[in-house]
């Protein structure tokens, strides 16, 4: 099974395959959904899309790393990230 990580172009064009419209409508639509995404990760909030998955707001506590190339003991402080929980619907279609 190949993995293939599809751009956005590439993306854009399946979706507007897959609902008739056209390319432009369809990187349209995946613009207002990313900045909706990154509008609501930036204030904190949660979004959940019933099926397909929740995107969480999670925080990073600091640690202590390493530098790879000199083996030195570095701090990382904490930080916010952005992760998606798959929702039941996404899971089941992959695993068809």
């Amino acid at each position: 099974m190949s993995k293939k990580a599809l751009s956005k172009a590439e993306f854009a064009k399946l979706m507007a395959s897959v609902n008739e419209t056209s390319i432009v409508e369809a990187e349209n639509a995946i613009e207002q959904f990313t900045a909706g995404i990154m509008s609501a990760a930036k204030q904190g909030d949660n979004v959940g899309i019933v099926g397909f998955g929740t995107f969480e707001v999670r925080t990073r506590a600091a640690r202590t790393g390493r530098n790879p190339s000199t083996g030195e003991k570095i701090d990382i402080a904490a930080n916010k990230t952005v992760a998606l929980k798959v929702g039941k619907l996404l899971k089941a279609s992959v695993n068809q």
